[in-house]
């Protein structure tokens, strides 16, 4: 069975960093992209950023460019989401989704499989 878990999410103070977790089981990651999303309470859901199979391309939404850096382990099945310089704005349930790619893409829309999420909240 396919399953993608999120972890990493918490409370945190303005300009704070987290760093999020996508672990894979039920398949390897090696062939597939992996976006992240977020969904702010009363918002739709928002692509963030998004990595290729080999990680060697990556994208970001404008708003969080320069402060969120996405990464993958293919050896650890994980792809990682590091978040600096966080704003109440980011307060929001992170997800991870994965999509089978023949060609290293990264995509924005499309994604077949998706975990939980994992929320994670700027205040002071």
């Amino acid at each position: 069975q396919l399953q993608l878990v999120e972890s990493g999410g918490g409370l945190v103070q303005p300009g704070g960093s987290l760093r999020l977790s996508c672990a894979a089981s039920g398949f390897t990651l090696d062939y597939y992209a992996i976006g992240w999303f977020r969904q702010a309470p009363g918002k739709e859901r928002e692509w963030v950023s998004c990595i290729s199979r080999r990680g060697g391309k990556t994208n970001y939404a404008d708003s969080v460019k320069g402060r969120f850096t996405i990464s993958r382990d293919n050896a650890q099945n994980t792809t990682y989401l590091q978040m600096n310089s966080l704003k109440p704005e980011d307060t929001a349930i992170y997800f991870c989704a994965a999509t089978r790619t023949v060609l290293s893409m990264c995509i924005r829309s499309g994604y077949d499989y998706w975990g939980q999420g994992t929320q994670v909240t700027v205040s002071s």
